[in-house]
C-alpha cells in the first residue's frame, strides 16, 4: 500500500545540507558503481598488458560516455517530473509521469543505440584510433552497445526512486550490476581465455541486471507502473523532452569534449590514450559523488519549487557548492598520497604513469568548478530552464576546452591538452553559478 502523501515529500522539510549528503553519497554509490563497471573492465585488461586492448578500451569507453550520457539526459527529464509531481502530494501524477517516462525512455535509446552501432566504424575512426586498435575498439563496442536500452532503463529506473526520496534502492541496482561484472571479469577474461570479448560480455550481463534491480522496487513500494495509453504517451511526449532535449544536449558536451581532448591526445601515442583512458575511468569514480550532483540534487530542487519554497531552492543550491568543495579536497587529497599505488594498479609506466599523477592533483582538484557547473544544470532543469544548463555545459565543452587544450598541448604536450581542459572549465563553472542564482531571483514562487 502506498504511503500517505504527506509523507513523500521528504525534501520540503529538515536539514538541506543533510539531504544534499545523504542524496549525494547514496546515489554516488549507484552512479559509481556504474562507471566502476569500465574501471573494472580497464583493471583487468591491463593485467594483459597488451598497448593495443588498452587503447581499445580507452576509446570504446569515450563512446560509451556519450550513450551513458544519453541515458542520464532522459532520466534528468522524467526525475524532474516525478519529484515535481511528489512535492505536489500528486502521487497519481507521479506514477503516470514514471509510467510514461520510462517507456519513452526505452523507445527512443533503442533508436539511439541503433543508429551508434551502425556507424561504430566511422566513429570509432574520428577519435584517431587506427589499426589493430581500430578493430578491437569497434570490436568490444559491437558487443556492448547493444545493451544500452537495458542501462537506460535501469537509470530511469534509479532517478524515480530517487524522485521518492528512496535513493538506497536506487543505489542498490547499479551496486549489484558491479558485483555482477567484477565477478564475470576474471571469469571471462582469464578463465575462459576471452580476452576483450569476456570483458564486453560482462559489462552486457552488468547492465541486464542494473535494469531488473531497479525496476522491482518501484513495483513492490511505490505503486508500480500504470498501463500506458497512447494519449497518455502525445500528453507527456512534450513535456518530457522539453527538458530531456535540453538535458541530453547538457550531458552529451562532456563526452563530446572528452572525444576533442582524445583525438588530440591520440596524436601523442597510444601511451598517452592509455594514460588518458585511466584518468577517464578514475574521474566518475573517484568524484563519483560530484557526478551524482545533478541526479541528487534536482528531487530536492523539485520537491521545494512544487511545494513553492523558493527560499529552500536557495539555501539548497549555496548549500551544495559548499559540498562540493568539501568532496573535491578531501578526494584530491587522497589521490595524491595514493597517486603511486594507482599507477602501479594499471601497470602504468612512462607517459602513461605522468598523465595518473598529474590526474591525481591539480587536475583533481580544479573539478570543483565542474561540479559547480552539475549544481547550476540541476538547478535550471528543474526551475524549468533547461536551455540555460545547456548553453553552459556545451560552452564549457567547446570553446572551454579544445582552444584552451590546443594552446596549452603545444606547450606541454599530452600533459598541456588534459590542463587545458581543466582551466576552461574554471571559467564556465564561475559563469554557470551567477546564472543560477539570477534564475533564482527572477523565479516566483508556485502557487
Amino acid at each position: 500500500m502506498a504511503a500517505p502523501a504527506g509523507r513523500q515529500a521528504k525534501f520540503v522539510e529538515g536539514n538541506l545540507f543533510r539531504h544534499i549528503a545523504v542524496m549525494s553519497l547514496t546515489s554516488s554509490v549507484g552512479l559509481m558503481a556504474i562507471f566502476a563497471v569500465d574501471l573494472i573492465n580497464m583493471i583487468f585488461i591491463s593485467m594483459l598488458e597488451q598497448a593495443e586492448i588498452t587503447a581499445a578500451v580507452g576509446y570504446a569507453g569515450a563512446i560509451l560516455f556519450f550513450t551513458t550520457s544519453f541515458g542520464i539526459g532522459l532520466s534528468i527529464a522524467v526525475s524532474a517530473l516525478v519529484a515535481r509531481a511528489v512535492g505536489q502530494r500528486d502521487l497519481v501524477m507521479a506514477r503516470e509521469k514514471a509510467t510514461n517516462g520510462l517507456i519513452l525512455g526505452i523507445g527512443f535509446g533503442v533508436v539511439f543505440s541503433a543508429v551508434v552501432w551502425l556507424f561504430l566504424p566511422q566513429i570509432v575512426s574520428l577519435l584517431g584510433a587506427t589499426g589493430q586498435t581500430h578493430d578491437l575498439t569497434v570490436h568490444f563496442l559491437r558487443i556492448v552497445i547493444p545493451s544500452q536500452p537495458f542501462l537506460m532503463v535501469g537509470m530511469i529506473g534509479g532517478a524515480i526512486l530517487r524522485s521518492h526520496g528512496d535513493a538506497k534502492r536506487a543505489m542498490a541496482a547499479t551496486i549489484w550490476g558491479a558485483l555482477a561484472n567484477a565477478v564475470l571479469d576474471p571469469v571471462l577474461i582469464f578463465g575462459l581465455d576471452l580476452d576483450l570479448t569476456g570483458a564486453a560480455i560482462a559489462s552486457v550481463v552488468s547492465r541486464v541486471v542494473i535494469a531488473g534491480v531497479a525496476l522491482l522496487p518501484i513495483l513492490k513500494h511505490y505503486g508500480g507502473f500504470d498501463r500506458p495509453t497512447l494519449a497518455g504517451l502525445r500528453s507527456d511526449l512534450a513535456g518530457v523532452f522539453a527538458i530531456a532535449g535540453p538535458a541530453i544536449l547538457t550531458q552529451v558536451a562532456t563526452p563530446l569534449g572528452q572525444a576533442f581532448v582524445t583525438r588530440m591526445v591520440s596524436g601523442y601515442g597510444e601511451a598517452a590514450v592509455a594514460g588518458m583512458a585511466i584518468a577517464g575511468r578514475l574521474t566518475p569514480v573517484a568524484l563519483g559523488v560530484i557526478f551524482a550532483l545533478s541526479g541528487a540534487v534536482g528531487p530536492i530542487i523539485g520537491q521545494n519549487y512544487g511545494a513553492g519554497r523558493m527560499d529552500r531552492v536557495r539555501r539548497t543550491f549555496i548549500d551544495a557548492l559548499l559540498f562540493t568543495a568539501i568532496v573535491i579536497v578531501a578526494v584530491t587529497v587522497v589521490l595524491f598520497v595514493l597517486r603511486a599505488p594507482i599507477a602501479d594498479l594499471f601497470h602504468a609506466e612512462g607517459l602513461t604513469r605522468d598523465l595518473v599523477y598529474l590526474f591525481c592533483g591539480p587536475i583533481c582538484l580544479l573539478f570543483f568548478f565542474n561540479g559547480a557547473i552539475f549544481v547550476a544544470n540541476a538547478l535550471c532543469n528543474n526551475l524549468g530552464k533547461p536551455l540555460q544548463s545547456t548553453l553552459i555545459n556545451w560552452g564549457r565543452h567547446t570553446i572551454g576546452t579544445v582552444p584552451f587544450a590546443w594552446w596549452l598541448g603545444g606547450y606541454w604536450g599530452a600533459q598541456g591538452v588534459l590542463i587545458g581542459q581543466a582551466v576552461g572549465g574554471v571559467i564556465f563553472g564561475a559563469l554557470g553559478v551567477w546564472l543560477a542564482l539570477r534564475l533564482i531571483d527572477a523565479t516566483p514562487a508556485r502557487a
